[in-house]
């Protein structure tokens, strides 16, 4: 056989370089005329599929659809990881096994929360007309759409759009439920993508009326109810199985905001939107305008309960807190005696309330939260916003919020404990972290020095992050997460409050500044008993003391530098003329948080305002123009009683030691005053006791005079009539 790589007749086997060179050409021209073929044919057949005008711009369009839509759908899946986490849940229908009715910290009922609002009546007992109404107000579509109503949302966007203001929803009926079950009410991108995937996830599990029955049952309808049973018992007084027609359109107009539309006290508002959803009914073409002329003229009656009074975001959280510590306990029908202060619950929605027809307003602050507790952490007061009814996301115990200023007690703490006094002086020049640096509020440096009281005080930046570097980040980090701010991350600007932490956690924060350096952990119940009134829980029993984390005199320190913020400082609007007072204001960039966070001998309390979408509000907000002021309203009206305690480190205010001096007088003459107890009548003053005595004689003696009386009366009948 004929070698072509070497030569024949050849002992030695050389290489054919010229037979060699002549295969490897023959070799690639043989692959490219092949490549060319199938080439032309690949052309040959797209040819056909070739476009052109606006088909090819339709299809140009159809194709980066797809592109972004995979793309889009890729970031939705890893949203929707935590979501499908909460399916999991085997409660998820009704959210919790438990059932705990409330009492406040003077054992009055307050409210309740758990399963009593799920599935009260069936839904084939539902009157037509309020399934009609709701479903022509919040979602005409619901039996049509997949749980997303595309055409909807469209068209709620154009209406909108021509309104330019918020005039219709875009969420379905199941997205709206989905929130009522799984989610909160904070306003964010990431809320609305779980929103959507769980409407999905509902529609796949569950049918049509399955939906519409657990929105009907789960919606909040204000004053405190849950559920359209429960909001008809306390509007009209009987069951939502026998309302007509008037008062079906005013429970339907309540899903949208109940507070705004509460017919106690809203009444205007609440006949105007129930005028709505009659009109809303007529248009959707479920009944006529005849049909409902007659619930336009004959409004629905309500009756009035105008005293009764929920604290929704404190009992929000606190049955959180009951999940919390009875989980695994076996014991789900519960009575929970609470910390909560109803005067001073109702003082501070009052006091945000006129902040925002005051200061806020001008702002251009949108929401606020107000958090105020005793020294040890029992919460008194929890405001998670301005309006429970329009939105129940609790932005005083889930609001992560930058703290800005308001975070350098903190870092100021971790100095002192590093031997640093207040009175070393510092320059006011800008530290470097990598290829960052601070400046201060309104830019740059004075290069001035100063002491750490004043610049503290005075908010100076510069010197906050210098501290923070020279006394190690690492160090703060940990006293941060010691006090309970396991969200604060290190950072080189970490001394100005770039992380987001809950107002809660902030003010049992500065609670342990007012213990003296104790562990402070925010609390809301005192008691638990259960079905059989067994003291299933009690702080006092199952809790242990609090630690003292910190040395009582480096927080006295700190409390005397905190004081010069509001003497001498940036927190000035919140100085009491009654009692000590100290704090720190606090500003976070653009801005979009303002705070204020202090205390006295009795309360913490922070105010925090700011906008749910992060916005910024009007530039020149501050923590202490609008924060402290409020602090200052709400602190003002709290102390009902002059005998405050002292804040650790600092003397008692002038006030308070002409009170004291003037309750030594009193108990000097008169042992009992202001005295408790089961003794309390031995210690009461004699003036006192000689009233009582005397007045509980009379009334012993009252039923002998009156029988007297009666007999004298029955003589002088009987005594014969003189004529003459």
């Amino acid at each position: 056989m004929r070698d072509w790589i070497t030569k024949p007749n050849r002992r030695s086997r050389t290489i054919n370089w010229l037979a060699l060179d002549s295969w490897i050409d023959s070799s690639l021209y043989g692959l490219y005329a092949r490549f060319k073929d199938s080439w032309a044919n690949y052309n040959n057949f797209f040819q056909r599929f070739r476009v052109t005008g606006s088909r090819r711009m339709a299809t140009e369009f159809v194709s980066e659809a797809m592109t972004l839509g995979t793309a889009g759908l890729a970031v939705v899946l890893m949203f929707e990881l935590p979501a499908i986490e909460l399916t999991k849940n085997p409660n998820w229908r009704t959210g919790s096994e438990f059932s705990v009715t409330f009492l406040d910290r003077y054992g009055n009922e307050i409210g309740k929360r758990g399963i009593q609002f799920s599935d009260a009546v069936p839904l084939e007992e539902i009157p037509d007309v309020l399934v009609k109404a709701t479903m022509a107000t919040e979602d005409r579509r619901f039996f049509d759409h997949f749980g997303i109503d595309i055409i909807g949302t469209g068209r709620a966007i154009v209406q909108n759009a021509r309104s330019d203001t918020v005039v219709q929803g875009g969420s379905s009926l199941t997205q709206q439920l989905a929130k009522n079950l799984f989610l909160s009410s904070e306003r964010s991108l990431q809320r609305k993508i779980r929103e959507v995937y769980l409407a999905l996830w509902l529609e796949a599990h569950l049918t049509k009326k399955e939906i519409l029955k657990l929105y009907l049952d789960r919606a909040y309808l204000g004053g405190g109810t849950f559920g359209v049973e429960a909001a008809s018992q306390f509007y009209f007084g009987k069951s939502v199985r026998d309302i007509n027609l008037a008062e079906a359109s005013v429970l339907a107009g309540l899903f949208k905001a109940p507070t705004k539309y509460a017919p106690h006290s809203n009444p205007a508002e609440s006949r105007a939107r129930t005028n709505q959803v009659l009109t809303n009914l007529v248009d959707a073409g479920f009944m006529t305008e005849g049909q409902v002329h007659a619930a336009r003229l004959n409004a629905a009656k309500i009756i009035d309960r105008q005293e009764v009074y929920v604290p929704n975001y404190f009992l929000d959280w606190a049955f959180e807190e009951v999940q919390r510590l009875m989980k695994g306990k076996g014991e789900y029908v519960l009575t929970a005696r609470t910390t909560v202060d109803v005067p001073l619950q109702k003082l501070a929605e009052q006091v945000i309330d006129n902040a925002f027809e005051r200061e806020a307003k001008y702002a251009r602050a949108t929401q606020a939260s107000l958090v105020s507790m005793d020294t040890d952490g029992a919460v008194r007061v929890i405001v998670g916003g301005r309006d429970y009814g329009d939105s129940q996301f609790n932005r005083a115990t889930k609001g992560q919020r930058q703290p800005g200023s308001s975070f350098k007690p903190y870092v100021y703490l971790t100095a002192i404990e590093s031997g640093i006094r207040p009175n070393k002086v510092y320059p006011d020049v800008a530290p470097t972290c990598g290829n960052w640096s601070p400046s201060n509020y309104g830019g740059g440096v004075s290069g001035r020095a100063m002491t750490l009281y004043e610049a503290m005080a005075r908010s100076v930046n510069t010197i906050a992050v210098r501290l923070s570097l020279d006394v190690g980040r690492d160090k703060l980090l940990e006293n941060v997460h010691k006090i309970g701010l396991t969200s604060v991350r290190k950072t080189c600007s970490m001394a100005l409050g770039d992380t987001g932490i809950a107002p809660l956690d902030h003010t049992a924060g500065f609670a342990v500044f007012a213990s003296g350096g104790k562990a402070i952990r925010p609390y809301a119940i005192v008691e638990l008993r259960n079905t059989k009134d067994e003291v299933v829980y009690s702080r006092e029993r199952d809790e242990p003391a609090p630690a003292q984390i910190f040395k009582r005199e480096d927080i006295e320190t700190l409390n005397t530098m905190l004081e010069k913020v509001v003497t001498e400082g940036s927190g000035a609007a919140a100085r009491l003329d009654f009692t000590t007072a100290v704090g720190k204001t606090g500003t976070s960039s653009g801005p979009r948080d303002v705070w204020f966070v202090g205390f006295t001998g009795q309360y913490v309390t922070s105010v925090w305002f700011g906008n749910d979408d992060f916005s910024e509000m009007a530039a020149g907000t501050t923590g202490g123009h609008l924060s402290a002021p409020t602090w200052h309203r709400y602190m003002a009206a709290a102390h009902t009683s002059m005998d405050i305690p002292q804040i650790p480190g600092l003397p008692l205010h002038p006030r308070q030691v002409e009170e004291r001096q003037r309750l030594s007088e009193i108990r000097r003459d008169e042992p009992g005053f202001g005295l408790g107890g089961q003794d309390a009548a031995r210690r009461m003053p004699v003036k006192t006791q000689k009233m009582l005595i005397s007045l509980s004689k009379l009334l012993k003696e009252a039923p002998k005079l009156q029988a007297a009386d009666t007999q004298k009366d029955a003589t002088l009948d009987n005594l014969p009539v003189r004529t003459q």
